[in-house]
């Protein structure tokens, strides 16, 4: 059986805002890859494939050398988890080439909301009016971001809303393997999956990378494995409920990335639509951690 990992709180906080630094670096690779910035413009499944691809090799290589223990996976949540994953990763890159990364971040938020909704029938779990609360005031803020009228209505952003729906989906598989494998485990049997996955996906749109473009996608995996392996590990040493609000500080990095790399500035729209984001997903992990202690 599984030995859980000591708690330690502090750790885990430092931990998971490093993860959201990495998260939000291989948006801004892969906004510049899909928009051309590199060279011409890459098929976000040709991202989506680098950031398997590369990630796959700088986790096989720490587990090659750590040698950690290792069990006979659960090969249906597995192949649950990393389908989920590599179409939310792929819908999240497509996204990004053509709305603000600081939007398509805070539409992500949502997988939390979804993954609730999703818990009911999946996981039998009870939801009370306090989540059901959040969750509205969550979509409220993504309705807000959509900006829904004729002439300001983004439909890109419907490719990171649908993003936040299949990785919800993700974190129902997570949330079952969490408790029966350890995080190596799940590291590398997610990335070799994934790169299966991405591999197959990507023939049909595959074209040579410019030097540059190589070097980015590179980037995104070893920056993505390094976001996993904080993630994972700052999840183990605390409580969700806790971890949870550190983890938000993607879209602070995410919109000063996009400031520097694009010179995007955030209005007064996405400010509105980000801050209501956060508000739901806030109060929902704060009556987590309520009901936890309960």
């Amino acid at each position: 059986m599984y030995e859980p990992t000591k708690q330690n709180p502090a750790l885990a906080a430092t931990l998971i805002f490093t993860a959201t630094a990495f998260i939000a670096g291989t948006t801004l690779l892969a906004k510049a890859l899909g928009t051309g910035a590199l060279g011409p413009a890459l098929h976000s499944m040709q991202i989506s494939h680098g950031r398997f691809l590369f990630a796959f090799i700088v986790i096989g290589t720490v587990v090659a050398a750590v040698r950690p223990p290792l069990r006979r996976p659960h090969w249906g949540l597995h192949i649950g988890r990393t389908t989920f994953g590599w179409t939310g990763v792929t819908l999240m890159f497509a996204s990004v080439a053509y709305i603000p990364m600081a939007d398509a971040t805070a539409i992500s938020f949502l997988n939390p909301v979804f993954a609730m909704v999703l818990a009911i029938p999946l996981l039998g779990e009870r939801v009370g009016p306090w989540r059901w609360g959040a969750a509205t005031v969550a979509l409220v803020g993504a309705l807000i971001l959509l900006r829904p009228t004729p002439d300001s209505f983004q439909p890109a952003a419907l490719l990171a809303l649908a993003a936040a729906m299949v990785m919800g989906m993700e974190l129902i598989f997570i949330k079952k393997l969490s408790s029966r494998e350890s995080p190596f485990q799940i590291l590398l049997v997610n990335n070799t999956m994934g790169l299966v996955i991405a591999t197959l996906a990507v023939l049909p749109v595959w074209q040579m990378p410019t030097a540059e473009q190589w070097a980015a996608l590179a980037g995104i995996g070893l920056l993505m494995a390094c976001a996993q392996a904080c993630f994972v590990n700052g999840m183990a040493r605390a409580d969700a409920s806790f971890v949870a609000p550190f983890s938000y500080a993607t879209l602070i990095f995410a919109a000063l990335y996009d400031l520097i790399g694009f010179d995007v500035i955030p209005d007064a729209v996405s400010l509105t639509g980000a801050a209501i984001i956060l508000s739901g997903a806030l109060v929902l992990a704060w009556r987590e951690g309520r009901q936890t202690k309960r």
